[in-house]
This record gives C-alpha cells, structure tokens and sequence, in this order.
C-alpha cells in the first residue's frame, strides 16, 4: 500500500503518478484497470498505465455526449466508485471526527494524523475480519476502547 496526503493545491493526477511511478512496491500482477476521476486523466498518468499495461479509467472533459469505446464501462465503473468512496468517506469521517477541524497544525503532522488514522482504521478492520465480527457495526466505540 502507499499513501500520501498532499496540500490541497496538489494535483492528485500528478501525486498519483508519483506513487504509481517511483513506489517501492508492486501492485498485484492482477491489476489491470486503474480508476479514477477527471484528475487523474493526464498523459504521466496514462504513459504509466500503458507501460504496466493497466487501463486508465477515468472521466474526461470535452465534449458530450461521449461516444467513445469505454464509455459505458467508465458509467458502470464511475457509479460504483462513487458509492464505495462517498460511504467510505463519511464512515470515516464519522470515526476519527473529521467533520471538524484536524487536531494538528502544518502538512507534516497532519500527515501523520491522517495517515496514522488509517493505518488504525486498517489494522481495526482486519483485527474484525479474522476474528468473524461484523466490520462496521460499532467500529467507533471498538477503536476509541483500543
């Protein structure tokens, strides 16, 4: 896994290429389509995607309707995503407080909050997978009794 938590005037195309290009891990050789949103349509994106031989999913401007091949796929694909991500983003946000103000100040140690939160976050969810306990349900009190 890699991560980063960049200032919000960072392209997130740029800062995943990044990750993708110079990580010192490897994605599983199963991987084959990587999925994103219109920030993530750009050409150091799309070389990396050819080089590794992964599909580039991911939105883009122009014109519409488009009628390209991937069309329906990006539809089904983006649909899902959205789902998966908004819900992810709000239980998150909802654990770790983060509706509110971060409790840290500069880049640096909002990094490590953020970051450590979902290193926390992972590690609670497998501890609940291994042992058979519903991964959801009463996750908050699990990790704030931690």
């Amino acid at each position: 896994m890699a991560a980063d938590l960049t200032a919000a005037n960072e392209h997130d195309g740029r800062t995943a290429a990044k990750l993708l290009w110079r990580g010192p891990w490897t994605l599983p050789p199963q991987v084959r389509y990587l999925l994103g949103d219109t920030a993530y349509n750009i050409p150091v994106l799309r070389a990396i995607c050819r080089l590794r031989n992964w599909r580039l999913v991911a939105t883009h401007r122009g014109t519409r309707p488009k009628s390209d091949e991937g069309k329906e796929v990006r539809r089904v694909l983006h649909k899902l995503r959205s789902l998966a991500i908004e819900n992810f983003n709000q239980h998150f946000k909802s654990i770790f407080d983060g509706h509110a103000q971060v409790p840290t100040r500069g880049l640096v140690a909002t990094r490590r909050w953020a970051l450590g939160a979902v290193f926390v976050y992972q590690l609670a969810r497998l501890y609940r997978y291994e042992h058979d306990l519903d991964l959801n349900v009463s996750l908050k009190p699990f990790l704030k009794a931690a």
